[in-house]
């Protein structure tokens, strides 16, 4: 480590110079005066998305109509998108499939492990895991009567096994700390115990490279480090050993393996197919595909190491600042995030906000800072640890506009 002291912005300007990935930068909009550090809530805008959207709108549906469900391809969206999401997880085509929520896909493969696993009647969930996921669990174990185990920070994980466990579903990346779990050794016990194991890969895909080739199931969402949009479609990997006999709990007309023919009876496609629901929303896809088409073109490893690299240097920078910090130091244990905790670090993060340096807070005292590789630069984390440094040096946060809470934290 060098020290805070010893780190000057020049420096870091030597480092972006010398990035490699510097010129992934030039296809995102970022505003001018302000450091993004909220890409793992909200990815940034690439500035291929509004054309590619607009062409959707003019060419697709104003002038080609409804013949574009077949010579756009609009029809098979949800495999075609899922394949292209597929490398960035580890997984191979025919595996993934995109559409419909992060909590709709988390029913889903929930759903299908239950049914998968019919005489045993627990399922084990982190207490810790996002909210959603533990919603989605509470749901589907009153829908299924299952019944859950949770387990918690420190728990081993041998301890919430048994042959009672149908299920387990956890987060790779802590949505709060941006711990990260050991997947291939979590995978192998839960396995191990005769249970099926669920990821939740909302934090982790399009920040750290992803091998989910030895799970069962897998979620995530598209539209924090992968660039898809407000809303974009979630997506869902089924292993190829479960695809024939899984059963999607949602057996709507687009997972029908001829939904043309117009049956009466539900029939599931082959494949992962029949995770699909309803009709898909083009628009969406056409907003998260021009995003995929960046991510083609990223190696995954320089992702890695650029973001090791960016949450080193912002850790190093406001150390001195006496802060809580939440996130493993270690950078093996850390996604690509860092987290304060602070009494105070709502209206900390308001006024920081203010002052062009973009994170958010989760409660009750976290203040998050999430790291793009594509598109942040070494300057910009320069630049916000200062800037975080003034907040709290001069206490800005304490004026009362700043304490006042509002929807969205």
């Amino acid at each position: 480590m060098m020290g805070y002291m010893s780190i000057t912005r020049a420096g870091c300007a030597a480092l972006d110079a010398a990035d490699p990935m510097s010129d992934y930068r030039d296809e995102f909009v970022l505003p001018d005066g302000v450091v993004y550090l909220l890409g793992n809530s909200l990815g940034a805008l690439p500035r291929r998305t509004a054309a590619r959207v607009a062409h959707a709108v003019t060419a697709e549906w104003g002038q080609d109509l409804g013949a574009s469900w077949n010579t756009a391809g609009w029809w098979n969206l949800p495999q075609t998108t899922g394949d292209r999401i597929a490398p960035l997880i580890g997984a191979g085509p025919g595996q993934v499939l995109a559409g419909d929520s992060t909590s709709i896909m988390i029913f889903k493969a929930l759903g299908a492990a239950l049914a998968l696993r019919p005489d045993r009647p627990v399922i084990v969930s982190d207490v810790d895991n996002f909210p959603s996921d533990q919603y989605v669990v509470q749901g589907a174990a009153q829908a299924f009567g299952r019944e859950i185990r949770e387990i918690g920070a420190g728990t081993p994980m041998e301890s919430a096994l048994g042959a009672d466990v149908a299920a387990v579903l956890l987060s790779h990346v802590d949505y709060r700390t941006g711990a990260v779990r050991d997947m291939a050794t979590v995978t192998a016990r839960v396995q191990a115990a005769g249970a099926l194991m669920i990821w939740d890969l909302c934090h982790s895909a399009g920040a750290l490279p992803v091998d989910i080739t030895g799970a069962d199931f897998a979620i995530g969402c598209t539209y924090k480090y992968l660039n898809g949009g407000p809303g974009a479609p979630a997506y869902i990997y089924v292993a190829p050993k479960h695809q024939e006999a899984a059963r999607n709990v949602i057996s709507g007309w687009h997972g029908h393996a001829t939904p043309f023919t117009f049956e009466p009876a539900y029939q599931p496609a082959p494949g992962v197919r029949r995770f699909a629901v309803g009709s898909p929303p083009v628009l969406s896809y056409a907003a998260l595909n021009a995003s995929l088409e960046i991510w083609e073109k990223v190696d995954m490893r320089s992702v890695r190491a650029k973001s090791v690299a960016l949450t080193e240097l912002f850790i190093e920078l406001t150390e001195h600042l006496g802060l809580e910090l939440a996130t493993p130091r270690d950078p093996v244990e850390r996604g690509s995030q860092v987290s304060y905790r602070h009494p105070d670090g709502y209206p900390v993060m308001r006024a920081l906000i203010d002052m062009g340096v973009h994170g958010d807070y989760r409660a009750p005292d976290l203040m998050r800072f999430g790291f793009a590789p594509l598109y942040l630069r070494y300057v910009d984390v320069y630049d916000a640890a200062n800037t975080l440094a003034e907040v709290l040096g001069k206490e800005l946060w304490r004026e009362d506009r700043y304490h006042r809470r509002l929807p969205v934290t």
